[in-house]
């Protein structure tokens, strides 16, 4: 299983930048997808950034051409760069991993983070 611990969060003032972490600790021999989700009050949980392992990076609409997913695969950590930061950006941001390949998909679950709180005022 995969241990996440996000941080990084924090208040800042429209058009800020903040960077999050997600650092990664796991046992066995699996690897893993990570992405970034945020949740906003009363919101569902939303895709921020994936896909990062096999290069096919994606980005939801709201935030492309301002926030850059990227990993340290030798400190086992993904980071989030969000730029030019909305007060719509404002929601607890996690980090999850899903283990890649069937033997690992069929023998383990998906991983969430405690979450990191961004807030961005206007």
């Amino acid at each position: 299983q995969v241990r996440l611990v996000e941080s990084g969060g924090g208040s800042v003032q429209a058009g800020g930048s903040l960077r999050l972490s997600c650092a990664a600790s796991r046992y066995g021999r699996c690897t893993d997808d990570m992405s970034w989700y945020r949740q906003a009050p009363g919101k569902q949980r939303e895709l921020v950034s994936g896909g990062v392992s096999d290069g096919s990076t994606t980005y939801a609409e709201s935030v492309k051409g301002r926030f850059t997913i990227s990993t340290d695969n030798a400190k086992n950590k993904v980071y989030l760069q969000m730029n030019s930061l909305k007060p719509e950006d404002t929601a607890m941001y996690y980090c999850k991993a899903v283990p890649l390949g069937p033997m690992c998909r069929a023998f383990e679950v998906d991983s969430w983070g405690q979450g990191t709180q961004v807030t961005v005022s206007s």
